[in-house]
């Protein structure tokens, strides 16, 4: 086929626009100014997590614990029975592990409702 063959053949395919080439100035070097841009990626990492713990008084009503442990950290009855005996017995006991601003609310939720039940309960939180 020849070269004039091939460009009837082609006239009417569209073409990719050429680079506009800007004339250069007096002293410049190709490439200058130009920089390399790399994407770094984001490091992610674990959220830091606290245990929420009861704190035990001779005050507080056994069964009061356990109201709190069903109503603010979901656990059944045979579970906030055995963290409210974990409590009674040894002074202090685990209700739970989450990231700081749910722990934060669980432990405020907590001391609201014992101070509104005239409870001296005490609830705190430490980093894992």
């Amino acid at each position: 086929m020849a070269a004039k063959d091939w460009a009837l053949l082609t006239a009417d395919l569209p073409r990719a626009p050429r680079a506009a080439k800007e004339p250069r100035k007096g002293g410049e070097v190709p490439g200058a100014g130009t920089a390399l841009i790399t994407r770094t990626r984001p490091q992610t990492r674990k959220p830091n997590m606290y245990r929420v713990l009861l704190l035990n008084d001779d005050y507080t009503t056994q069964e009061f614990v356990v109201i709190v442990l069903r109503k603010y950290f979901n656990k059944s009855v045979e579970e906030a029975t055995r963290i409210m005996l974990h409590v009674h017995n040894h002074g202090v006991g685990e209700c739970g592990v989450y990231t700081y601003e749910v722990a934060e609310t669980k432990v405020t939720q907590v001391m609201d409702f014992a101070r509104k039940h005239q409870h001296p309960l005490q609830c705190i939180m430490e980093k894992k």
